[in-house]
C-alpha cells in the first residue's frame, strides 16, 4: 500500500493551482464571460476481478435552470489495479457540445481517446488523490454554422489533485472535499491557449451505501478560448454520482479511486 509522501510539496501545489486563474486576471487586459452552469454525472467503476475492471461515466452540463445545455459527454474506459490504491486506465469517449453562437444550431462533435493514472493515500481522516490524464481530441471545425468536414487535433494533459477530509468520527456523516485540476493544451492548432482550464471545486462527499455515493458542491471553471483573449469564468453547481459494483476480493477500497470526471 502507498504511504503519503511530502504533504507540504503537495499542499503548495494545491495553492499555486487555487490562486493561478484569479492572478492571471490581473495580468493582462482580456474579455471574461461570467457564467451560471449545472453539471450533472454518474460515474461508474465496476470490477471483474483483483487486476481488472471498466469504467464508464455520463455528463450533461446545462444553465442553471436545465435551460441551454453546453454539453453532453460519455466515456467508456478499461481500468487495471497496479495495487489497490493505484490504476491505470485507457479509453474512448465522445463530447456533443452546443453551438457557440445563440443564432447557430450546429452542434460539435468530437471523438476523444484518453490514458490515465490515479492514486490514492491517507489514512481515516484525510485522503489525497492525484490522478494523471493525457487525451488525444479530434474536434469538429464549424464555419458559419455548417461543419466543414475538417478537425483540429488537441493533445491535453491534466493534472488533478483531490483531498478528502473526514471531519466527523462517524463515517456515514459526510466529508469534505478540495480539489483542483489544470488542464494544459497542445498541438499545431494550439497557438493562444496552451493554458486551456483550471477547475477548482469545494463540496462534499456523501456515502449513500457500500456501492454509490455523491459529492456536491461549488465548481470554478476558468477557461481560455482558442482566441488567446476570451476567456471564461463558469460558475458551477456540480452533483456527481459514484458507483462502485463488481468483485470485492475482501479488499477495504479507497472511495477516491472513483474519480473520473469530464
Amino acid at each position: 500500500m502507498c504511504k503519503m509522501k511530502k504533504p507540504r510539496s503537495i499542499a503548495i501545489l494545491f495553492i499555486l493551482c487555487f490562486i493561478w486563474p484569479y492572478w492571471s486576471l490581473s495580468q493582462t487586459t482580456k474579455h471574461v464571460d461570467h457564467n451560471t452552469h449545472l453539471w450533472l454525472s454518474i460515474n461508474s467503476t465496476y470490477r471483474f476481478s483483483k487486476r481488472w475492471g471498466m469504467i464508464g461515466d455520463f455528463h450533461n452540463r446545462t444553465g442553471f435552470a436545465f435551460q441551454d445545455p453546453r454539453f453532453y459527454f460519455l466515456r467508456v474506459g478499461a481500468n487495471f489495479w497496479i495495487q489497490e490504491r493505484m490504476t491505470g486506465a485507457a479509453g474512448y469517449a465522445h463530447t456533443w457540445f452546443s453551438p457557440s453562437r445563440s443564432d447557430w444550431s450546429v452542434w460539435v462533435n468530437e471523438n476523444r481517446i484518453y490514458q490515465q493514472f490515479l492514486f490514492s493515500t491517507g489514512n481515516s481522516k484525510i485522503q489525497v488523490t492525484q490522478r494523471f490524464r493525457n487525451e488525444q481530441r479530434w474536434i469538429q471545425k464549424i464555419e458559419n454554422d455548417h461543419r466543414t468536414g475538417e478537425t483540429r487535433f488537441v493533445n491535453r494533459v491534466r493534472y488533478l489533485l483531490s483531498f478528502n477530509f473526514q471531519l466527523f468520527k462517524n463515517p456515514n456523516l459526510p466529508a469534505l472535499v478540495l480539489a483542483d485540476e489544470v488542464l494544459l493544451n497542445f498541438g499545431k492548432d494550439i497557438v493562444y491557449n496552451t493554458m486551456d482550464q483550471n477547475r477548482l471545486f469545494i463540496g462534499i462527499r456523501q456515502n449513500l451505501n457500500h456501492h454509490l455515493s455523491f459529492d456536491f458542491g461549488y465548481m470554478n471553471v476558468y477557461q481560455q478560448k482558442s482566441s488567446g483573449y476570451q476567456y471564461d469564468m463558469n460558475h458551477t453547481i456540480r452533483l456527481f454520482f459514484y458507483y462502485n459494483g463488481g468483485w470485492k476480493g475482501g479488499q477495504k477500497r479507497s472511495p477516491m479511486l472513483e474519480l473520473n470526471g469530464e
